[in-house]
C-alpha cells in the first residue's frame, strides 16, 4: 500500500547511456542487468530529444519518465503511470537545483564522479525509499551540507563559503581574547 506519489527511480547518465548514478525504489527491476537495460532503452528512447531548456515526459510501457540534460548528463525520475508528470518534474528540479549549488554550477560529468558523495545525497534527500520527502533544492542542498546556505553564499563557492565563515569566528574569538 502506497502513500502518496512515489518515485520509481532517479538515473543519471553520461552520453552514452552508461550509469553515473541511480537510484531505484520499486521492487520491478531487483537485478542489476534489468537495471542496465532499463536504463539504456529509457537512455534510447530520449538521447536525440531536446530537453535542456525545460524537462520534457514520455512514458515507456506503464511507467512516466521525466528527464531533462545538462552539459554532458541526462537526468531522469521514472514514476508509475498513475504519478503526476508535474511531482515528478519537480523532484527533478530540485535535485537538479541542489546539485547545482552544490557543484558550483559545474554541474557535468567530471564533477558529478568526483563529487558522487555529494550528488546521491542529493538524491538521497528529495527521495526516500520512493517517497518524495523535499523538493525545495536550497532545502536539499542545506540538508547535504549541514551548512546554513544564505544567498551571498550560494554565489560562493563551497570552499569561500567555509572560508568566510572561518574568517568570521576568528573574528570573534580575537574580539573576545582583547576583552581578557
Amino acid at each position: 500500500m502506497e502513500f502518496g506519489p512515489f518515485v520509481n527511480s532517479i538515473l543519471i547518465l553520461d552520453l552514452e547511456g552508461k550509469r553515473v548514478a541511480s537510484k531505484f525504489y520499486s521492487d520491478e527491476r531487483t537485478t542489476n542487468e534489468e537495471r542496465r537495460a532499463f536504463e539504456k532503452t529509457v537512455f534510447t528512447m530520449t538521447h536525440m530529444k531536446d530537453a535542456r531548456t525545460e524537462a520534457d515526459v514520455t512514458m515507456h510501457r506503464d511507467e512516466i519518465i521525466v528527464f531533462k540534460f545538462i552539459e554532458d548528463l541526462h537526468f531522469y525520475v521514472t514514476g508509475g503511470e498513475e504519478e503526476n508528470e508535474i511531482l515528478l518534474a519537480t523532484v527533478l528540479e530540485a535535485v537538479l537545483g541542489a546539485i547545482y549549488i552544490l557543484l558550483k554550477k559545474k554541474v557535468n560529468k567530471m564533477a558529478a564522479l568526483i563529487h558522487l558523495d555529494l550528488v546521491l545525497l542529493c538524491i538521497d534527500e528529495a527521495v526516500d525509499g520512493g517517497i518524495i520527502v523535499d523538493t525545495d533544492a536550497k532545502s536539499i542542498a542545506r540538508k547535504v551540507t549541514g551548512v546554513s546556505l544564505d544567498p551571498a553564499a550560494e554565489e560562493q563557492t563551497m570552499g569561500e563559503a567555509l572560508k568566510s565563515a572561518r574568517g568570521q569566528v576568528m573574528k570573534a574569538i580575537s574580539g573576545f581574547s582583547g576583552l581578557i
